[in-house]
This record gives structure tokens, C-alpha cells and sequence, in this order.
């Protein structure tokens, strides 16, 4: 059995959702490329008991490892080293190098703040440097040191290793965590283990249910196969982990999702249609040249571009972006007829064309995105609902001009979701389009 982890995520913050947490699924990953099996991930506020409770609760799972993050502070209500340092029967004790090392990192702030009062830094200073005896010391990046610290006396248990809460300190300390040799030991017995990614559009969940019920049926073998799903930005994603032995059990799995959803199947190696968008614009592999793409937009309200832009290196082929949100933006920008919105309103067909269209020529780029809806919460009408949006892709005249590739949709859920999710779909138009025209 590979060695087993779980992650506390502390913070009051985190728990009722002031502040998202971004270092469980970050540490999960890191896990899961070391083939550690993660057990359990938990956000708890900061009061020690609960965390104690939560570190508890996975010592009696026998896990190997158990990952903190947060509550490294110099405030009161930063007590995770303490917490853990009990747990590990360890006791708490100054290090006064280490109080020297965040002193000198400190030092600056007392010439940008005159006024600060310098005896509570340095209370709180003497707080951080304070750490459990024996424990392995990691930075500090910022002034929280993390910490590696293993049960004391050779007893039983998990190896804790206690990290701080901002991502930018977290990360780069996760290699020198890697490095000690206290979490080498807890993790010796981690497996190797593979993961791949399956990506499906156009098709509800339940289709891939019912594909593993047709594989139970037809004899392929997934026993060996750890296979979970969910729908994600309006795709279907099939992600599956397994050691090296079952590669093939896990290739007539793929063979058959191929032969069920030929159509619907867009990503067998993991890739995600943003970067399949970029790499086709980018004429990557030289069968199709380089394009340029423009994005004209009134219910996404630039989402779909701050989507096309989050690719490094989208500079060499996104020209820019239209906010057309009102009547009179869609024709001063756009151009659009002001009598096609009177004729057909603004949330239609022809005027989600005219927007691309008007994305390629006020743009100058080579293929154009409009998208028009109604997102909600109100807006609608019994025969233009919450809801409804109207999404069309066009090419450019000089790069050989044919009728633009336009889908209506209706898509469930909040405002939110309705913009998501409308950024998804124009993802997929704007693929097609580029890999047939």
C-alpha cells in the first residue's frame, strides 16, 4: 500500500469562505505526482481545539503524513506550531537564530513606518521563532518559518509538516520540505502512480456513467482502474489514476469512450481546450498558419478574452476585445446596424453574427467571437428566457469568408454560471471553426 496523507487546511477566514483556499488542492497535487494517496483534506477555524480534533482524527487513520497550512503568524490567533507541537509531545522552545533571521527581515519596516510601534514586532517576532523542539526548520520565504517536525521519542505516528498560509511563501517551501529527511522517511513507501485526463464536450455526466456500466458489460477491465468524474466549465472531465501495470487495462478504457463519444471526446492527453485554441491560432505543427482572434462581447462582458489571454504568449495572436454591453456600444464599437437590433433584438442570431463580424473587421483580426444573452437574474421573456445565449463565430473575408459557425443555447444556473459557462461553449465554436476552416 503507498504511503497515505492528509491536509489541514487552517483559518477562520478559509472556513466561512472569506478567503478561498488555494493550498489543499496545490499540496493534494504535489501528493499525487509523488504517488501519495491522499486520505482526507479539512479546513478548520482557527481554534486549537478543532485543530487538534482534525489532527487527531487522522493520526487514528494511520496516515504517514499529515500537510498544514496557515496559522504561522505573529498575531494570537496563530497557533498551529503550537498545536502541533503538543500533538507531538514536543515542547516549545525559542530559537533565537531564527528570531535573528526574521529581526533582519523586519528591519526595513521600521524604516518604512516610522511610527510603528516596534516592541509588538518584536513580540510577535519572538512568537514565530518559537517552534517545537527538535523540528526540522524550513525558510522562512516570508517571516513565518514551516516546520517538518516528527512524533517525539520514537513513538508512533504521523510526520507533520506545518507550512504558512500565502501561497507565494508556501510553494517554494514545499521543495525544501521535500528535501528533509524526516518527510523522505514518512514518504518511502510512496507508489508510483499514473493520472490521466479525458475530456468530453456536448454530452451530460451521466453518459460517462453509463459507459462504465457498458465497460462492466463488454469485459473491460477497470478493477485496477481508479476512475472519477465530474462536469467542470460545461465539459466532462474523466480523470483516472493507476500504477504503470495497468496502462493497458487503462488504454481499452479510452478505446471505448473513442467508440462511444467520437463526437464528444476533444482531449485524450489531458489538454484543455484553451490550450488546444492556442495552439491552433499559433498554427503549431504548421498544418494550419498562424491566425489572430477578436472577441466581441455584451453578456460575458470580457470573460471569454480574459480567458483567451490567460495563455502565455496569447500577445502573438489576440488582437483584443469589444465590450459591446449596450445597444449603442454594439454599433458604436461593433458596428452593428442599429435597424438589425430594432428588427431582431439584441439577444439573437444576427446579432451575435454582426458581432463577430464586427470583432474581425474593427479588429483587423482573422477570425472573430460574438457572444450575446441574457444572464440574468431578470431580462427574460417567455420567448427570450434567463438564460439564452446566442454565440457565433466568423472568419475574416480575405482568409477565405464563408457564413459564420453560430449556436443559441440555454443554459441552466445562476448569473455566474450563465457567463461561464457561455465562455466554455465559445471556447468549442472558436476550436472547430480553426481545426475545419
Amino acid at each position: 500500500m503507498s504511503a497515505r496523507a492528509g491536509i489541514v487546511v487552517t483559518g477562520t477566514e478559509v472556513l466561512t469562505g472569506r478567503v478561498s483556499d488555494r493550498n489543499g488542492p496545490w499540496l493534494a497535487e504535489r501528493l499525487r505526482e509523488l504517488g501519495v494517496d491522499i486520505a482526507f483534506t479539512t479546513i478548520v477555524g482557527d481554534r486549537p481545539e478543532d485543530m487538534r480534533a482534525a489532527l487527531e482524527f487522522m493520526a487514528a487513520r494511520e496516515l504517514d503524513v499529515i500537510l498544514t497550512s496557515g496559522g504561522l503568524g505573529p498575531t494570537a490567533d496563530d497557533l498551529t506550531a503550537e498545536v502541533v507541537g503538543r500533538f507531538q509531545g514536543r515542547e516549545m522552545v525559542l530559537d533565537e537564530e531564527l528570531e535573528r533571521r526574521i529581526e533582519d527581515i523586519l528591519r526595513p519596516l521600521a524604516k518604512r513606518f516610522p511610527n510603528i510601534d516596534m516592541d509588538a514586532v518584536r513580540h510577535g517576532n519572538r512568537k514565530q521563532a518559537t517552534i517545537p523542539a527538535g523540528a526540522a526548520l524550513l525558510g522562512p520565504v516570508g517571516t513565518a518559518p514551516g516546520l517538518v517536525v516528527t512524533p517525539a521519542d520514537a513513538r508512533p505516528g504521523p510526520t507533520v509538516v506545518v507550512l504558512p498560509g500565502p501561497p507565494r511563501e508556501l510553494q517554494p517551501m514545499w521543495s525544501e520540505a521535500l528535501a528533509t529527511s524526516e518527510l523522505r522517511g514518512a514518504l518511502r513507501d510512496a507508489a508510483t502512480l499514473e493520472q490521466s485526463t479525458l475530456r468530453l464536450f456536448g454530452i451530460p455526466e451521466s453518459e460517462i456513467a453509463e459507459t462504465l456500466r457498458a465497460a462492466s458489460r463488454e469485459g473491460v477491465p477497470l478493477q485496477r482502474l481508479e476512475i472519477t468524474t465530474c462536469l467542470k466549465r460545461a465539459e466532462v472531465e474523466v480523470v483516472t489514476r493507476y500504477e504503470p501495470a495497468a496502462a493497458d487495462d487503462y488504454e481499452a478504457f479510452v478505446e471505448l469512450v473513442r467508440e462511444r463519444h467520437r463526437d464528444s471526446l476533444f482531449s485524450t492527453d489531458g489538454s484543455t481546450v484553451d490550450e488546444q485554441v492556442a495552439a491552433l491560432l499559433r498554427g503549431d505543427g504548421h498544418a494550419q498558419p498562424r491566425r489572430t482572434v477578436a472577441t466581441a462581447e455584451s453578456c460575458t462582458g470580457g470573460l471569454l478574452a480574459a480567458r483567451l489571454t490567460d495563455v502565455p504568449g496569447s500577445s502573438e495572436y489576440f488582437k483584443g476585445a469589444i465590450v459591446a454591453y449596450s445597444n449603442e456600444a454594439k454599433v458604436a464599437l461593433a458596428g452593428v446596424k442599429e435597424s438589425l437590433i430594432e428588427r431582431c433584438g439584441a439577444v439573437s442570431e444576427e446579432v451575435a453574427c454582426a458581432l463577430a463580424r464586427g470583432a474581425c473587421s474593427r479588429l483587423h483580426a482573422d477570425v472573430g467571437v460574438g457572444i450575446t444573452g441574457i444572464a440574468g437574474p431578470g431580462g427574460g421573456s417567455e420567448s427570450k428566457p434567463v438564460g439564452l445565449v446566442w454565440l457565433s463565430v466568423a472568419l475574416a473575408e480575405q482568409t477565405g469568408y464563408r457564413e459564420p459557425l453560430t449556436r443559441s443555447v440555454e443554459l441552466p444556473g445562476a448569473r455566474a454560471d450563465v457567463r461561464e459557462r457561455s465562455t466554455s461553449i465559445a471556447m468549442h465554436l472558436l476550436r472547430r471553426t480553426l481545426q475545419t476552416r
